[in-house]
């Protein structure tokens, strides 16, 4: 626990499933704000916003301040301001979205002759329309960027398609690979996610669900990772796979009884 002073937290599927939180998760991280650590909330989805992610976590009662959230949509700002300024852009995306980037000065294209960037991400509402206007704009020279890679979201009921669908259909039409992707397991997002932190790599945990997105971002930012099997990612998975987690948790509840129990052998030492 003396090892890491930053805490990178994935949500959905590590801190909580759908309107509930996992067991024993607010009990931990109401342990980390007790010893002073610097804690990050991360998510991959970008149908909902920071602010309220914010409420959701204080109606768990996890009180933190909104920049302790990284979201992909404020990665893809960050992005969108320093390599595309002034850029005509076309989302596929949901209306939360939309409404980040407009707020943030982004300007939308009206036809694919004039978009400079495609934005793809999480659509529920994604159809014909959106995957033809995409590629005519492709076909005119729009560079494509991908919000984040997840092909399905974990639920209460079962995990729901992602982003993946909205990307493959755009690649399996326009017969491109979209290699710029913002969200997790992005270097953009690890970068941020430190810079935001104040700590460096080798003093942070990540811990997430995913073990091709939240433990491949953290191991090769070259942070240690923690694989929650409370999410997407089981035992099973790790047979076979290249990305290897620095821990194997069954929840996040275990970095406080760990903790804990270093606590309680000190005390008996002393």
């Amino acid at each position: 626990m003396d090892h890491f002073s930053g805490y990178i937290f994935d949500l959905d599927g590590t801190i909580y499933l759908g309107a509930e939180a996992i067991d024993g998760a607010v009990e931990t991280i109401h342990y980390l704000q007790g010893l002073d650590k610097k804690l990050l909330f991360l998510t991959n989805k970008t149908i909902d916003s920071r602010e309220n992610y914010l409420k959701k976590l204080a109606k768990l009662g996890i009180e933190v301040e909104l920049k302790h959230i990284l979201n992909p949509a404020l990665v893809t700002i960050h992005y969108l301001q320093k390599h595309h300024p002034g850029a005509q852009v076309y989302v596929i995306g949901e209306d939360i979205l939309k409404n980040e980037l407009l707020d943030n000065g982004i300007s939308f294209a009206s036809t694919p002759e004039e978009t400079d960037v495609v934005v793809v991400s999480w659509d529920r509402e994604f159809h014909y329309r959106h995957l033809d206007f995409a590629y005519q704009a492709i076909k005119h020279g729009a560079d494509v960027i991908a919000t984040h890679p997840d092909r399905t979201c974990p639920m209460p009921g079962g995990d729901i398609p992602d982003c993946g669908g909205m990307i493959g259909a755009i690649e399996g039409t326009a017969g491109i690979r979209i290699t710029t992707v913002m969200g997790k397991p992005s270097v953009l997002t690890a970068l941020t996610a430190l810079d935001i932190l104040g700590v460096k790599a080798e003093a942070c945990l990540m811990s997430g669900d995913r073990l091709e997105t939240d433990i491949r971002m953290g191991n090769e930012a070259g942070m240690s990772t923690a694989l929650v099997l409370t999410g997407v990612s089981g035992r099973d998975d790790l047979i076979g796979s290249s990305v290897t987690p620095t821990y194997i948790l069954n929840s996040v509840h275990d970095i406080y009884l760990a903790g804990h129990a270093l606590e309680q052998a000190d005390e008996a030492k002393s």
